[in-house]
C-alpha cells in the first residue's frame, strides 16, 4: 500500500494537489488499515486525509534546497530500470 506513497518534494513541475490528496490517502489508509472505512468511520477518515494533505502541502512549502529540481520522467525511468533490475522484465 505504501509503496504508492511518491517522494513529492523537490521536482520541476512542482507536486500537484491530487498528487499530495494521493499520498495523504495512502497514508491514512496504512495508518488506519481501511481501504474503505465503515459509514460509522467515513467521516473521521476523510477528516484524516484532508488534515494529512494540508500538512502535507504546508510541509513541501516550507522546505528549502540546493539541490537542482529533479526531472519526473528521469526519475521515472531510474525507478524502471530498479524494478527490471529487481524482478526482471514482464
Amino acid at each position: 500500500m505504501c509503496r504508492n506513497i511518491r517522494t513529492l518534494y523537490n521536482f520541476a513541475p512542482p507536486a500537484t494537489d491530487e498528487e499530495i490528496q494521493a499520498s495523504a490517502l495512502q497514508f491514512v489508509r496504512k495508518l488506519s488499515g481501511f481501504a474503505r472505512p465503515s459509514k460509522e468511520n467515513e467521516a473521521a477518515f476523510e477528516k484524516a486525509v484532508e488534515d494529512v494533505a494540508r500538512v502535507a502541502r504546508e510541509l513541501l512549502g516550507s522546505l528549502h534546497t540546493k539541490a537542482p529540481p529533479r526531472d519526473r520522467e528521469t526519475e521515472a525511468e531510474k525507478a524502471k530500470a530498479r524494478s527490471v533490475e529487481r524482478f526482471g522484465k514482464a
